[in-house]
């Protein structure tokens, strides 16, 4: 294999041209069977276990369509605003290929199930942006080829590849964009934007490592301001986000070297070495590939009612942007903070149920972010799921904003829900930890304090402000914790002038 490594260009010339780039999204989907037959949908048997006449392509076998991936295509679809015609039908995509049975695809080339469609998302600063779809349509996936070399014993002295079918036959969605991105952040914040909104919608677990996601990108460069495109490049070979950042930006900055040099860029795929951090090549790309395709004569053409397409529609959730847009405009949430929410959907509906109650979104975001997900990462118990109801945290931030408790308080009161459940309201009331706001009773304990540490108080007319830290926190000892802090402060200053 040979390696292209160029030089980082000169800022410069990094400014000179303009990304365009478009990215082809595969996207397994979580059905329990695979599309065209019944065999189980499952990432991990044996090899050649979840096999049958149909997805081996055996003769006199037909194809059945999966009608749930069918609606998980008509989610996808309007979850983009994707158009749904009304008719659809299933192509015939002929090429060879080791590992796919029946060296043809069963695809959809002119009538896909969805055409057009936007894809909204965010950069890490919160700029918005959108990048077009050109379609989403259905198709099944391949098997999988495994390539060895000699040494194992088996094949002695020789190289060989072993095939694998479990994966042949199951539902395959692709994404294909519109060349609207342009930079190596965009085509990472593009996919994240995919990742999130097909994991809401439960279509798929979108898992790089397990193959049920995979994306190839285009990538070409022209000169700032001009509209013709210039010649692409296709990358393949992308197993992680962080790969696909590395390999977008390795490839900019390889043509970027070669059109300063005044050399040609040549239509090809070209493969990402993730060890050495460039992209090499594979193949020429200048002649189109005829995949003949034709409509599958075993399937007969798909009629998408509009009943069906509005049904799906109302039982759509919010979706992750939407939930984006409200976390930042209405609850005035950083850019991290909302990320970090709309990542983990179930976090993120414990907090919203959470702030219908409270009615306190800053509230309920401190303990969520902070002591709950501290809890959380300490038991392996996810937050949605613990002892603590999005009612009874309610109930602590109103207690908290109220000042009834403090936030030393809180925090015991917290990890008490935690462990036993219950109501934050009837624990305080019980133990009477309401917060001693009272300044006879507060001025109390703060004697007893002075009384009994002659030495700190000695320390702090000696200038040792430490020494004031220490009786506080007596104080507080003494109290149980539910004296008002600010107001113990106040009379210890007051008491020791």
């Amino acid at each position: 294999m040979i390696s292209e490594r160029s030089s980082v260009p000169p800022a410069d010339a990094a400014a000179k041209y303009e990304a365009v780039i478009g990215i082809e999204c595969h996207v397994e989907l979580k059905t329990a069977s695979k599309m065209f037959c019944g065999c189980p949908n499952a990432f991990g048997g044996e090899p050649n276990t979840q096999v049958c006449p149909v997805c081996l392509a055996l003769p006199g076998a037909l194809p059945v369509p999966n009608a749930a991936a069918i609606e998980h295509m008509i989610r996808a679809g309007l979850a983009f605003d994707c158009a749904i015609p009304a008719f659809s039908k299933f192509d015939r995509k002929n090429y060879f290929y080791p590992d796919m049975p029946k060296d043809y695809q069963i695809s959809q080339y002119d009538m896909p199930l969805t055409q057009g469609g936007v894809v909204r998302y965010w950069l890490a600063d919160g700029t918005l942006r959108e990048c077009r779809l050109t379609r989403i349509h259905l198709e099944e996936d391949t098997g999988k080829s495994t390539h060895a070399g000699s040494g194992d014993g088996r094949i002695a002295g020789s190289t060989y590849s072993l095939v694998d079918f479990n994966r042949a036959g199951v539902p395959l969605m692709e994404c294909v964009s519109d060349p609207d991105i342009r930079s190596a952040d965009e085509a990472v914040a593009f996919l994240d934007a995919l990742k999130r909104t097909f994991v809401q919608l439960g279509i798929s677990d979108v898992k790089m490592e397990e193959g049920s996601l995979r994306c190839d990108a285009n990538v070409s460069l022209r000169l700032r301001g001009a509209a013709e495109y210039g010649t692409k490049t296709e990358i393949k070979n992308m197993n992680s986000f962080r790969s696909v950042h590395r390999a977008i930006q390795s490839e900019i900055e390889r043509q970027t070297g070669l059109l300063e040099r005044g050399e040609r860029i040549i239509q090809e795929t070209r493969g990402w070495d993730e060890a050495g951090g460039v992209t090499h090549s594979m193949r020429s790309k200048e002649k189109a590939h005829d995949y003949r395709y034709f409509p599958d004569p075993d399937l007969v053409p798909m009629e998408i009612d509009a009943a069906t397409v509005e049904r799906v529609r109302a039982a759509l959730p919010e979706l992750p942007i939407a939930r984006y847009e409200r976390y930042v405009d209405a609850y005035k949430l950083s850019v991290a903070q909302a990320t970090q929410l709309v990542d983990n959907a179930s976090l993120a509906e414990y907090f919203d149920r959470a702030v219908d109650s409270a009615k306190s979104p800053a509230g309920v975001l401190n303990f969520v972010l902070g002591d709950l997900s501290r809890l959380a990462n300490e038991s392996g118990i996810e937050v949605a799921h613990s002892k603590v109801t999005p009612e009874a945290l309610a109930e602590l931030v109103a207690l908290t904003d109220a000042k009834t408790i403090n936030s030393k308080v809180a925090k015991d009161v917290l990890v008490r829900l935690w462990n036993d459940g219950g109501s934050a309201k009837a624990i305080v009331q019980a133990d009477g930890l309401a917060q001693v706001s009272d300044p006879a009773a507060v001025g109390a304990f703060v004697d007893a304090a002075l009384a009994a540490n002659p030495k700190s108080v000695a320390d702090f007319a000696a200038g040792k402000e430490n020494a004031l830290k220490f009786l506080i926190g007596q104080v507080m000892k003494a109290s149980r914790g539910t004296a008002n802090p600010a107001l113990v402060e106040t009379v210890l200053r007051d008491r020791m002038r």
